[in-house]
């Protein structure tokens, strides 16, 4: 457009150049014929001095002149007029849609939905003042609520520990209070059995009461030496059950909480059958976690575990201290003090440690991991952590296997870090755990 507008005016200018040629023509002819005329003549010359031969430019001055143009000029002019109205007007748009995109841009990384827009707005600079102070407001609600669930994580789990410090202050309360009774109810009866005897001196001797063991260690220091079953009774208040007792390894006095040798029972059992016990006890059996925590309870116990390979391989793990929770306490583990040649996988790292681990079973999941049940993952019951490092009530293999490591497993075995080749498993032949006092003399 503004091409076309130079080429009218250089048109233009050379037509008024051509009058006013025609002008000057006439005034030298009526010159000529005696005419007087002011006139001012048209110079042509150089606007810089020249070299020969160089083909320069000449300027032409051309005197103070009015020309009349044709009214379609001022019809030009309104056009352009109109046409720098119509490109500001453009320009403004542009930048206006550039202002909405940035904008736009700017709320898509907090909120890439206009659900917080009012349909009352009236501009976009307001919808986005509102969406902001929207946003703003829900993120600031979020930030409270995140506060206020982790204040009450921290209250729950100060509630949770005052809760088990009270439950286990209040049982070993009442079980002061209880033997603190039964006390005074013998010291009772034996004055009331003196005085009896005192004033009845035909009166038939009293029968001689059998003391029942607490272990198999008090059947060895009454000079037992044979291994077999016993009936022990750990706690004069519960009633007496049958174990088997190891009279010869070690020194002998062991009392045999589990064994494995040859997966004649089944070991993926529920919260109850470990609770109660299950298996034979002249071939495998779990003792029972009741009957555990009463053995641990009564008297400070170490633990003892003895495995063996189908290489034909024997190690054994002992632990100082051994102690099993109640039932309440979902028989929390605590177990210290290794020495022995199996290597201490109970305490294998940071994060595979059983110590302080509660019991868990294919359908009672008391574990640390987050997503699953170790229990019915590795088909037994045992103090899992996040899962393993040992589980020595897994399913029984009688060779290597495949697949998953839900078999007898011990985490610092012979080369068990090393893998085995073709991704093949290793399996036990035997495993036997069995506790004795710590104060037991050979």
């Amino acid at each position: 457009m503004k091409l076309l507008l130079y080429l009218v005016l250089l048109k233009t200018a050379l037509l008024t150049l051509t009058d006013v040629f025609a002008v000057v023509l006439e005034d030298e002819e009526d010159a000529t014929e005696g005419k007087v005329t002011e006139t001012c003549p048209i110079k042509l010359k150089t606007n810089r001095k020249c070299e020969e031969g160089e083909d320069c430019p000449y300027q032409i001055n051309l005197p103070p002149m009015t020309m009349q143009l044709p009214k379609e000029f001022r019809l030009l002019e309104k056009t352009l007029k109109e046409v720098q109205t119509l490109k500001e007007a453009v320009n403004k748009l542009k930048k206006c849609c550039q202002d909405g995109k940035l904008q736009a841009d700017d709320n898509q990384e907090r909120d890439s939905s206009n659900e917080f827009l009012l349909p009352n707005a009236d501009t976009p600079a307001e919808n986005s003042k509102i969406q902001d102070n929207r946003v703003k407001e829900l993120q600031s609600k979020v930030n409270r609520m995140a506060t206020s669930l982790k204040n009450a994580k921290n209250q729950i789990q100060t509630l949770q520990g005052r809760l088990e410090k009270m439950s286990l202050i209040n049982m070993n309360n009442v079980e002061h209070y209880v033997d603190s009774k039964v006390a005074n109810l013998t010291f009772v009866v034996n004055s009331l059995d003196n005085k009896c005897s005192s004033k009845c001196p035909a009166m038939q001797p009293s029968p001689v009461i059998q003391i029942m063991q607490r272990d198999c260690a008090d059947y060895y220091t009454a000079g037992r030496r044979s291994n077999g079953i016993y009936r022990i009774s750990p706690d004069p208040r519960n009633g007496s059950f049958e174990v088997y007792c190891d009279m010869q390894t070690h020194g002998g006095g062991w009392t045999v909480l589990q064994r494995r040798q040859d997966g004649s029972t089944n070991f993926n059992r529920t919260w109850n059958d470990y609770k109660n016990g299950f298996g034979n006890l002249s071939r495998e059996f779990w003792l029972g976690n009741d009957k555990i925590h009463l053995l641990t309870k009564s008297q400070e116990m170490q633990l003892r575990i003895e495995l063996e390979d189908f290489n034909g391989i024997r190690e054994y793990a002992k632990y100082e201290h051994f102690y099993v929770a109640n039932e309440y306490l979902k028989y929390r583990l605590s177990v210290h003090g290794y020495s022995g040649t199996a290597g201490d996988a109970l305490h294998y790292s940071k994060r595979y440690n059983h110590d302080q681990k509660f019991f868990t079973t294919p359908d009672k999941d008391n574990d640390r991991y987050p997503s699953g049940n170790c229990g019915a993952y590795y088909s037994s019951g045992w103090w899992f952590d996040a899962c393993l490092s040992a589980n020595l009530n897994g399913k029984y293999y009688h060779n290597k296997y495949k697949g998953v490591r839900n078999g007898i497993f011990w985490g610092t075995w012979h080369g068990m870090s090393d893998g085995i080749p073709s991704g093949y498993r290793q399996a036990f032949k035997s495993v036997k755990i069995m506790i004795r006092p710590k104060s037991f003399v050979q």
